[in-house]
């Protein structure tokens, strides 16, 4: 049986095709979570209009579905809180060459 830690696993190979860091770390998922077969994943987008709205989301689905025991993913896409660039995470600001938000 998947638990939310395999899917952070999964989720931190899935990346914004512009971007050079993995959609966890970037700060676009608020919540995960895993219930008998089900997986839940709520997240964001960098910005209403991303290009890739529709690729993350289903690269994400790919990959969730391909765990033990997982026979449904379910991913809502919110925009609020609206996603910022303080929520990038340490990792994801040094592979980005950014200094630390203040």
């Amino acid at each position: 049986m998947a638990t939310s830690e395999d899917v952070y696993a999964e989720l931190r190979q899935v990346f914004d095709p512009e971007i050079p860091v993995n959609i966890v770390d970037l700060g676009l998922i608020y919540e995960v979570g895993v219930e008998e077969s089900t997986v839940s994943v709520t997240m964001t987008l960098t910005s209403q209009s991303c290009p890739s709205a529709q690729e993350i989301p289903e690269m994400m689905r790919k990959r969730l579905d391909k765990l033990e025991g997982i026979t449904e993913t379910k991913i809502e896409v919110v925009y609020t809180p609206q996603w910022t660039v303080q929520m990038v995470s340490e990792e994801g600001r040094k592979l980005l060459g950014m200094e630390d938000p203040e």
